[in-house]
């Protein structure tokens, strides 16, 4: 009966974010869900993307959190429309909850728009919002032994930033082992090694970001 549960929660789940992802199609809009463990870095990541890509793309925010209001009001200091999601004790975001803030968008006005999940390794990767990929962080003071702890994120996900490098000679981690482990579970994943806090890495990213919407409008086209 409880395998029977979720499996139809996550088909209703999975009919909810296919009607999102028709709306976004129609935009023109790329979406990508950013998962991590809490602390990983998701809200500084975003600050320093909005930074480094609002002169050339028009970006929107959806923070998840369980409670409080604080990574919504750091990302509204960029002078982007952010919305916050208060899940009230669920572990992740689900297409209902982001269809719900659809109303506070001018979709039109936005190029990429970035749903930032609730800190978790576990639930976000099991729910589709509608995105067009998601992409996650692991920091390096987590450990070597996520990828083979929490496969169905590595699985999931279309991209890996691995943060806090600059951490890397106080601590006991092993960047390569975390991308043979990941690249045994997900062939296809790129990886990016960063740190939000020197900035090393960084660039490579932000082009990468740029050449995804540049590749969803040119999809779009065809």
């Amino acid at each position: 009966m409880k395998v029977s549960v979720v499996k139809n929660i996550l088909e209703a789940n999975d009919r909810i974010a296919q009607e999102n992802r028709a709306i976004f199609d129609e935009k023109d809009l790329l979406v990508f869900n950013l998962m991590s463990s809490p602390g990983a870095g998701k809200t500084s990541l975003l600050e320093k993307t909005i930074d480094a890509l609002k002169e050339d793309l028009k970006i929107g925010v959806i923070e998840g959190d369980i409670q409080s209001s604080q990574d919504a009001e750091r990302i509204a200091e960029k002078g982007i429309p952010v919305v916050q999601i208060n899940t009230g004790g669920a572990c992740h975001l689900d297409g209902n909850m982001i269809r719900d803030t659809f109303k506070e968008f001018d979709f039109d006005a936005l190029d990429l728009l970035v749903v930032e999940n609730v800190g978790n390794l576990v639930c976000p990767a099991e729910f589709k919002v509608g995105e067009d990929f998601k992409a996650m962080i692991l920091s390096v003071t987590e450990g070597e032994d996520k990828p083979a702890k929490y496969p169905l994120m590595f699985h999931e996900s279309k991209v890996l930033l691995i943060n806090k490098i600059d951490l890397l000679p106080y601590v006991d981690c092993s960047v390569e082992k975390i991308k043979e482990e990941t690249l045994k579970i997900n062939p296809g994943m790129t990886i990016f090694e960063i740190s939000c806090k020197t900035g090393e890495g960084l660039d490579a990213w932000y082009n990468w970001v740029r050449e995804e919407v540049k590749t969803r409008r040119s999809a779009r086209k065809q």
